[in-house]
């Protein structure tokens, strides 16, 4: 968990403070706290910029393709306003057999997710883009995390509901909290992604983009 003086650091406007080795900001496209607080492991500088993106999935897009279409667009849009920097954009989708389930917004379509997915299967697709237009940057990868749900009882759904909120989570799944409840099994070979931002994928991307992430110097030793 981080500590509350660390999340002070993030400012939620760029300050053009450059990430390591690049000599470029570096702008975590989201306004999702989840993300930024897993960037925030990387104790890298950056700083956050909302992207203005239509979320809508296009008529018969796949799961996966939604994820990445979105995550690149997030990054495409705030580099387009901050062309000097190093840009990081993400999306999750979840996959229901091919059905996607995006964030719920409510607690009537979460706990219509949450019943839909119980004793089931489900595909979590995390993208994440990473865009720089002045050095014509552009890539993306994509983590997919399979997850087992238990057979959940509509009285265990509606507490987990009404303790976590999960609205602005896809698929309802607050795996950083109580969440972690719901599941009997995690497939993953990038064990962030199923929080919202896949950090070894982010590492490999950003290192392609001449970011240096073991530039910073790090505390003395007392």
């Amino acid at each position: 968990m981080q500590a509350p003086a660390a999340r002070a650091q993030t400012p939620l406007h760029p300050r053009h403070v450059p990430a390591p080795g690049s000599g470029r900001p570096l702008i975590l496209a989201s306004s999702s706290v989840y993300r930024r607080d897993l960037l925030m492991r990387l104790r890298l500088p950056f700083s956050v910029q909302p992207p203005t993106v239509d979320e809508t999935a296009i008529q018969h897009e796949a799961p996966s393709a939604l994820a990445e279409r979105l995550a690149l667009g997030k990054a495409r849009e705030v580099a387009s306003r901050f062309p000097q920097a190093v840009v990081i954009g993400s999306d999750q989708v979840a996959d229901l057999y091919g059905s996607p389930l995006g964030k719920p917004g409510n607690h009537a379509r979460a706990a219509e997710q949450l019943r839909q997915m119980r004793g089931q299967s489900v595909i979590f697709h995390t993208a994440v883009s990473v865009v720089c237009l002045e050095s014509r940057f552009e890539a993306s990868s994509m983590a997919t995390v399979r997850v087992q749900f238990r057979e959940l009882d509509d009285a265990e759904i509606e507490h987990y509901l009404r303790t976590e909120q999960p609205y602005d989570c896809a698929g309802s799944a607050k795996s950083e909290g109580l969440g972690i409840a719901l599941l009997s099994a995690i497939d993953s070979d990038d064990p962030t992604a199923l929080i919202g931002l896949p950090l070894i994928r982010t590492c490999t991307l950003l290192r392609s983009a001449g970011v240096n992430l073991f530039a910073t110097a790090p505390a003395a030793l007392p």
